[in-house]
């Protein structure tokens, strides 16, 4: 008579180790399809900052052929398009980012970024009037400088350079880039004055270095302000004013920046002793 209960009560205990079992292996696949998740995302910043950018996009066009609706991998394919200087291309994803259901203002603003890397200046300036006002970041104030610079808005261009400078802390290539633009406008004081800030805030940004020496150059100030520089800077800042020098009508001046430049070069400089040949050619003829 107990065999039925006892038979019952080993069915009864099989099902519930298979129930447990089952919900043991549903854990488990649920931990490892987090992990899976987490490891996922982590290839996904090494692949954006640390991997060679063609691989990166290689990596990410096959994700977003995988995972078509995952927005992360579309602006991973995006950035990494834009960062191969893959400009067409990059622009497209980024378009298709900003067309997803989930895109931000963010997005909008590398939007705008990849058009104005690819030298659409209109097309730019259109999608970063279609971000709020309310939306302030030095990112969209940056390119919002920079597209009134395209526009000749030197109002606009310095109100938006001079917010952009207020919110980051490493501001020196913002810095760089509104001397330019003063340079550009002929106001070559105030040039000389943004880019001797841009080199405090970071002494091996050699752009900047070398637009202060145009922008000294252009005030008919030939000598060489006091800057940390690496031999073959001096001698290419030296060789600039020379230029600049001789663009000014001062060419006495400028062979002997030239020669300078010549012999401060650690190594043989070509570009300076070619011009300081023609110089001198012309002078003896």
């Amino acid at each position: 008579m107990r065999h039925p209960i006892l038979v019952s009560l080993c069915v009864a205990g099989t099902v519930f180790l298979s129930g447990c079992e089952q919900s043991k292996t549903e854990d488990v696949d649920r931990k490892f399809q987090g992990v899976n998740v987490v490891d996922e995302s982590n290839l996904s910043e090494v692949m954006l900052t640390v991997s060679d950018a063609n691989e990166a996009v290689a990596y990410f066009q096959r994700s977003v052929a995988e995972k078509p609706d995952r927005i992360d991998l579309q602006r991973g394919l995006a950035k990494s398009l834009v960062r191969a200087s893959r400009g067409t291309e990059g622009v497209s994803a980024w378009k298709k980012v900003v067309d997803h259901k989930d895109a931000t203002d963010e997005d909008r603003v590398d939007l705008a970024d990849a058009l104005i890397r690819n030298n659409e200046w209109d097309r730019a300036e259109t999608v970063l009037n279609a971000v709020p006002p309310t939306y302030e970041t030095f990112k969209r104030y940056r390119l919002e400088a920079m597209v009134a610079d395209s526009n000749k808005d030197w109002k606009k261009a310095d109100s938006f350079y001079e917010t952009a400078v207020g919110l980051t802390t490493r501001p020196a290539n913002v810095m760089n880039n509104w001397g330019y633009s003063k340079l550009s406008r002929g106001d070559y004081a105030d040039a000389e004055r943004l880019f001797s800030d841009a080199i405090r805030q970071d002494t091996s940004l050699f752009t900047a270095k070398n637009n202060l020496i145009l922008a000294r150059g252009a005030q008919g100030n030939y000598a060489l302000p006091v800057m940390s520089t690496s031999q073959t800077e001096r001698a290419q800042l030296l060789y600039t004013l020379g230029l600049s020098a001789i663009k000014q009508g001062d060419v006495e001046t400028g062979k002997s920046l030239l020669r300078d430049a010549v012999e401060t070069h650690p190594q043989h400089f070509e570009a300076a002793a070619r011009s300081l040949s023609a110089l001198e050619g012309n002078a003896t003829n």
